[in-house]
């Protein structure tokens, strides 16, 4: 039986510590912050991250992670381990999953990078597969390939509490920027694949969310053929935004009563370019690997 060790980045939102409990291991995402080089969750803190975010004279960049970082941890496991599953963030989101691909062409197939253009809470649920595979004996070769196949069985809705970010990081014309701010639009943008693309717009956050939930309603019923979501997986994530995630966790169980809805911090990657004040909610397929 294969031991297979289960990597992925911090874009997961799986911290350290909580990857010490789950058994998996967490490559830290690195961000310059005014050309200083911080990784996330090791010398950067959530907190400490927004309250740099919140400060326009503060020049903040993501990055992926550094290859001297990731094929030293790729060297260690292997000393232990007889292959890794190595899961990074969505390929249209970052060159990191490319260059991930070319440098395990050098490890004959005991390093498999996962393509399957997750990132956050989609992406957090993708390792938790991938440990449940490994636990039942599958290789890393096996995970790859499922992790792969089932990319598109998952949507993430997002809406923003401004548009600064997205004009900031070059996502939005300063003129649109600038409309959307003077009428108080609140776009709604999706990620279901590759991308963080346009959606819907609101006036307001109560429509915002009510338009999320209508398509998290669309998606289990037209794509996952789930008409009631008893086999999605319903979950909530913000940028520094804690009490209204979990005010919007509550009208979501009133939408769905029967689910269990957690709550995360969307990461650092994304908050980044959209800001704080955030909020998301996004389904997934639960697979059988996980009704065991």
């Amino acid at each position: 039986m294969s031991k297979t060790a289960v990597l992925t980045d911090s874009n997961s939102g799986i911290t350290q510590s909580e990857a010490e409990k789950m058994g998996v291991y967490v490559i830290p995402m690195p961000f310059y912050i005014d050309n200083q080089l911080y990784y996330e969750d090791i010398d950067l803190t959530q907190e400490q991250f927004f309250e740099k975010l919140r400060n326009p004279d503060v020049k903040i960049t993501t990055s992926m992670p550094l290859v001297g970082d990731l094929v030293s941890k790729w060297d260690e496991l292997l000393e232990t381990y007889d292959d890794i599953v190595y899961i990074p963030m969505s390929s249209g989101l970052s060159s990191s999953c490319e260059t991930a691909v070319m440098l395990s062409k050098d490890y004959d197939g005991r390093v498999q990078v996962v393509n399957n253009q997750r990132i956050s809470v989609t992406q957090r649920l993708s390792v938790v597969e991938a440990l449940a595979m490994a636990a039942d004996g599958k290789n890393a070769l096996q995970i790859r390939e499922f992790l792969e196949d089932t990319r598109f069985d998952s949507s993430i809705y997002i809406t923003v509490a401004t548009l600064k970010y997205l004009r900031r990081g070059g996502r939005l014309t300063p003129a649109v920027a600038a409309i959307g701010t003077v009428l108080r639009i609140k776009p709604v943008l999706q990620i279901q694949g590759e991308k963080l693309d346009s959606y819907s717009k609101a006036r307001t956050m109560t429509q915002a969310k009510k338009i999320m939930m209508d398509a998290i309603d669309r998606d289990m019923k037209k794509r996952f053929n789930d008409p009631d979501g008893s086999n999605s997986i319903i979950s909530i994530a913000h940028t520094d935004e804690a009490e209204a995630a979990e005010e919007f966790r509550q009208e979501v169980l009133e939408r769905w009563p029967d689910h269990e809805v957690i709550i995360n911090p969307l990461s650092l990657s994304i908050a980044c370019h959209i800001g704080p004040g955030s909020l998301a909610i996004t389904t997934s397929v639960r697979h059988d690997i996980l009704k065991k």
